[in-house]
């Protein structure tokens, strides 16, 4: 049973899950409206509204029903800069994101955390995932979608030395460990957030891989 989203909000279409997220969901005829806002244009379409500027900016001025809101927001401490701008852009705004698209009418969030988050993690960024998945659950979503993949697989954007090192062998591990396609992850959330239901439902990288490689229909 599938209930495709008339309106979408869409944080981080220009990231490497996201730029996949987007082209899914615009590729959906029953689609009406996708609500993109990002910090660099992205190529017209006519059923796309892109806002663009600095996020934390371009959120108090987002007027617009949304049924479903998807997050693809994500950085590394390193690229980042600092683990301050690190928390900021993947604890803080993605709550931001949620706290609007609540406002907006939204019912179902999609956001991508990270295979090992946990808020009692020694690791700082598996910690900080887990901070914000235990901040989401009070956020009273009637439908809150948490997916956890493993490595990400895809052409970044931006180069990351240990990601490309890490590739090849993260393709060798079993179940969840297993490197994942960034176009997987995106057929699988988009396909989650077409899915009906209630509560919180945690998406580990071996299940993603399923619902993202399962045929069509």
């Amino acid at each position: 049973m599938t209930d495709t989203p008339r309106n979408v909000l869409l944080a981080g279409a220009t990231g490497l899950t996201g730029g996949f997220v987007l082209r899914e969901v615009l590729a959906d005829p029953a689609v009406a409206r996708v609500l993109a806002p990002t910090r660099r244009p992205l190529p017209a379409h006519p059923r796309l509204d892109n806002p663009v500027g600095m996020l934390h900016r371009l959120l108090p001025q987002l007027q617009a029903p949304i049924e479903v809101a998807i997050c693809c927001l994500g950085t590394t401490i390193r690229h980042a800069g600092s683990r301050e701008a690190f928390r900021m852009a993947d604890y803080d705004l993605p709550l931001a994101v949620g706290q609007k698209a609540r406002k907006l009418g939204a019912r179902h969030y999609l956001v991508i955390s990270s295979l090992g988050a946990n808020a009692s993690s020694r690791a700082f960024y598996n910690q900080v995932k887990g901070e914000l998945e235990l901040s989401l659950g009070k956020q009273g979503w009637p439908q809150l979608t948490i997916v956890r993949p493993s490595l990400l697989l895809g052409p970044r954007k931006e180069f990351r030395l240990a990601e490309r090192l890490a590739a090849p062998f993260a393709t060798l591990l079993p179940g969840r460990w297993r490197g994942i396609q960034a176009e997987t992850v995106a057929r699988a959330l988009w396909r989650l957030a077409c899915t009906p239901g209630e509560g919180i439902r945690v998406v580990e990288s071996d299940e993603l891989r399923q619902v993202g490689d399962a045929p069509k229909g």
